[in-house]
């Protein structure tokens, strides 16, 4: 069976994660996930990435960042792929975030609504609206619809 005893290619694992080769090894380098070398210096995965994949995925599907997906991961005991347990922790310890990203997404829904229905996006009525990026300090994004 291939790489039962050999682990897997970064080839397999991209195959079976539909990942792109170059985001394996980006993560990687983040740490999220981990590989062994060969004497050729080839990476090896063990099977076990497949659902650490998945689950990086899962995480960033509900809008987590790499960032928080490896404060997450970290978490666990090294080398462990995680369980259903795991997730619902860490879904549960998320949950907060999440309910702050659907806010904001809500807020900027209604907010939409009228420049969707009106057309003219005003600078002068626009929620929107930052005049010579005053806001930067606040951060990238669109802070005015913080909730």
């Amino acid at each position: 069976m291939v790489g039962r005893q050999t682990g897997l290619t970064i080839g397999e694992v991209a195959e079976r994660t539909g990942m792109a080769t170059s985001a394996l090894r980006y993560w990687e380098d983040l740490g999220l996930i981990h590989a062994r070398r060969t004497t050729g210096n080839q990476r090896r995965y063990e099977r076990a990435t497949i659902r650490r994949v998945s689950f990086v995925r899962a995480a960033q599907r509900v809008g987590l960042s790499l960032e928080e997906i490896a404060r997450a991961l970290a978490t666990l005991p090294e080398g462990r792929t995680p369980t259903s347990r795991d997730w619902a922790r860490l879904s549960r310890a998320w949950r907060p975030r999440l309910d702050q990203q659907i806010g904001r997404l809500e807020k900027l829904r209604d907010q939409l609504d009228s420049c969707i229905g009106c057309g003219c996006l005003s600078l002068s009525t626009c929620a929107l609206h930052n005049p010579d990026d005053v806001l930067a300090a606040r951060g990238p994004g669109a802070v005015l619809l913080e909730p």
